[in-house]
């Protein structure tokens, strides 16, 4: 068990390499030229900056804490009790194509739970931070999830994934529609987690995400009262992606039976580190 001053001094470390980080992705967006990109896969985009930004987190984290693991995006990583979870830019789509919408997303894990994530968008300069058992904040000011109350006055992001039949997507959006939310979708599934704790929307699923996408985000949206999904039950689902939930909790029940994705036990939210 970590004390809070080892705790203290990996929430200072992470609030400023994500500056920096942050720092390093926005002159490379602003610097970026068309068709500075390559592909991994279908719709899978991957700049020099994806693997510029990640090398400087692991440079910063390795020299700070060389007893912890790191997991990225990029260069990959084993579990260890200790984790640093990382992904560079998310959102990388948006970035290529000159969208300011993308992020970098990290999470801290202990024995896999998360204690502490930052997410940060430097074009529009909103650094969300949370800690478990102490709130999430937007530039320090806390957070809260929605108070929407019924899912047909609801607005919720679905994310999509190469790694799902597009006909369980569709039929999830259809079953969704059919109960009256409106669905917009923005490319960067980070960010769309940070805004359910934020209360700019009320809900995000997707069927398949992985964990240096959503570990961050998903501690955000328990800290401002908000429902999550069971992932990742087990430490070994970092590894593996998962499927993926978080909602205000007024519309949780219903947006949870709609796609289909089950919401975790109530034992696993809410308790202080």
């Amino acid at each position: 068990m970590l004390t809070v001053e080892e705790l203290n001094r990996r929430e200072a470390v992470l609030r400023a390499v994500a500056a920096s980080a942050g720092t390093l992705a926005l002159d490379a967006f602003v610097s970026r030229k068309p068709g500075d990109f390559t592909l991994k896969g279908r719709q899978d985009f991957l700049t020099e900056a994806d693997e510029a930004v990640e090398n400087h987190v692991r440079a910063v984290l390795a020299d700070a804490f060389p007893s912890d693991g790191i997991l990225g995006e990029e260069a990959g990583g084993e579990l260890a009790e200790r984790l640093w979870v990382i992904d560079p830019i998310d959102g990388t789509a948006n970035f290529a194509r000159g969208i300011p919408h993308f992020c970098i997303s990290i999470a801290f894990c202990d024995q896999g739970e998360t204690l502490m994530g930052v997410i940060f968008n430097p074009a529009s300069e909103e650094f969300y931070f949370a800690r478990k058992g102490q709130g999430a904040t937007k530039n320090r000011v806390p957070l809260a999830a929605a108070a929407t109350d019924s899912i047909a006055n609801a607005s919720v992001e679905i994310g999509w994934s190469p790694r799902v039949e597009s006909t369980q997507y569709l039929a999830a959006q259809q079953r969704v529609l059919d109960e009256g939310a409106n669905i917009r979708r923005g490319a960067s599934g980070a960010l769309a987690i940070a805004w359910v704790a934020e209360g700019r929307t009320d809900g995000y699923a997707e069927y398949y995400m992985n964990a240096w996408d959503c570990l961050a985000g998903l501690l955000m949206v328990r800290e401002a009262g908000g429902v999550t999904g069971a992932y990742p039950a087990e430490q070994v689902e970092l590894l593996t992606g998962g499927e993926i939930f978080a909602a205000a909790p007024g519309i949780a029940a219903a947006f949870s039976k709609a796609m289909r994705i089950a919401i975790a036990p109530t034992e696993r939210k809410g308790e202080a580190a």
